[in-house]
């Protein structure tokens, strides 16, 4: 198999475009309908981000599994930490000048808000590891940097027989913590790798080290079983969100990230990928696909502004709410895509290498790459 992959590519830019949908929550709170329809668009975009990290394991395996893992997976970690600190530099002036015009409006001591507003960004088990000290949004980077790292000691140590084992003991620890609250309380956060990322990460890399390809004339029973299982998933959603609960989504809008039906999903559409390796070929998708990384990090400000902005100048009509709600993921997608653009033009990064300045100064400013989208 080669690594190029057209289907992957295209499906990677039209994930982003999902996961934007997710931290926009189009139409939620706007009323009953409105309600309806964003559990519809949260439910079906939550294959997005455990998409990310399953084309993250494929492509490490298809990179070590035959050679020394040592070199790539060093490449690899420092381009994700590259990413990381490009993000966590987009979005930490924009969110501490919102801290500061929000102490002023609200009569507060800017001072004092300022030297909490830094405490809570550099605490350090919250920036190094679950990558929430700055924006929640960007906890992706870190989970995937460790949870490659734990299939690396997996690699090195001869063990990976017991990776997916381990991964999903791991990871229905997290799914208690997150979506089956009702039957434990695990009192830590399970949004990371350990809980995460790793069993995804791991998925990636058993599907590609299994040498098994899955075969053209099976597609369409794996676009058929990525549809059932998503119909599985907003059903189980549903129940999870409304009927265990005795709410209704008059009430509000299920926002739990990951169930049972998620994973399944997710493998089934990979699947059916893998199967069509051409499927986008012809259309610009699979270019676009570089870019997804560089909108991941750069819509966290992007948002914050839009919002901030929203909440200044919306007025109280429905249909400027509505007109609002439409127009706002767009806003924030290609928002994103032009700062990004932006910041490779100025020579700050360079789209498919470093996300340095430092070292992108080094380099050559003229070599392209296939770029990280998130990273693989």
């Amino acid at each position: 198999m080669t690594n190029r992959i057209h289907s992957i590519d295209a499906m990677r830019i039209i994930a982003m475009a999902f996961v934007v949908s997710i931290h926009t929550t189009p139409f939620r709170d706007l009323n009953a309908y409105g309600n309806i329809v964003n559990f519809l668009i949260e439910s079906s975009a939550r294959f997005a981000v455990p998409f990310f990290f399953v084309t993250a394991g494929y492509f490490f395996a298809l990179k070590t599994t035959r050679r020394d893992p040592t070199k790539y997976f060093i490449k690899r970690a420092t381009t994700i930490a590259s990413i990381y600190v490009f993000g966590l530099a987009l979005s930490a002036p924009v969110f501490l000048a919102g801290a500061v015009v929000r102490a002023e409006s609200e009569n507060r001591a800017l001072a004092s808000e300022l030297v909490l507003k830094l405490a809570e960004f550099g605490s350090p088990l919250e920036l190094l590891y679950y990558g929430n000290s700055i924006s929640e949004i960007l906890w992706f980077l870190p989970a995937l940097g460790f949870s490659l790292a734990l299939i690396y000691l997996f690699t090195v140590t001869n063990m990976t027989a017991y990776l997916l084992p381990v991964s999903i003991g791991f990871h229905l620890i997290g799914l208690l913590g997150a979506s089956y609250t009702m039957f434990v309380d695990v009192p830590f956060e399970i949004r990371d790798a350990l809980f995460f990322g790793f069993f995804y990460t791991s998925l990636g890399y058993v599907i590609y080290s299994s040498d098994w390809q899955p075969s053209s004339e099976r597609s369409t029973l794996y676009l058929g079983a990525t549809v059932g299982f998503g119909a599985l998933h907003l059903v189980e959603r549903y129940v999870l969100g409304y009927v265990f609960s005795g709410e209704t989504i008059v009430q509000g809008v299920y926002t739990a990230s990951y169930t049972i039906a998620t994973a399944l999903v997710t493998v089934s559409l990979f699947l059916f990928l893998l199967s069509r390796p051409n499927l986008g070929k012809a259309t610009p998708l699979p270019s676009w696909g570089k870019y997804a990384v560089g909108i991941y990090v750069a819509h966290p400000p992007v948002l914050y502004v839009l919002e901030r902005t929203g909440e200044a100048l919306l007025g109280n009509g429905t249909w400027s709410a509505i007109l609002w709600h439409l127009g706002l993921t767009p806003a924030t997608f290609f928002g994103a895509l032009l700062v990004y653009l932006a910041a490779h033009r100025l020579g700050l990064i360079e789209i498919g290498g470093s996300h340095l300045p430092r070292l992108r100064r080094r380099r050559n400013t003229g070599r392209s790459g296939t770029g990280m989208h998130p990273p693989d």
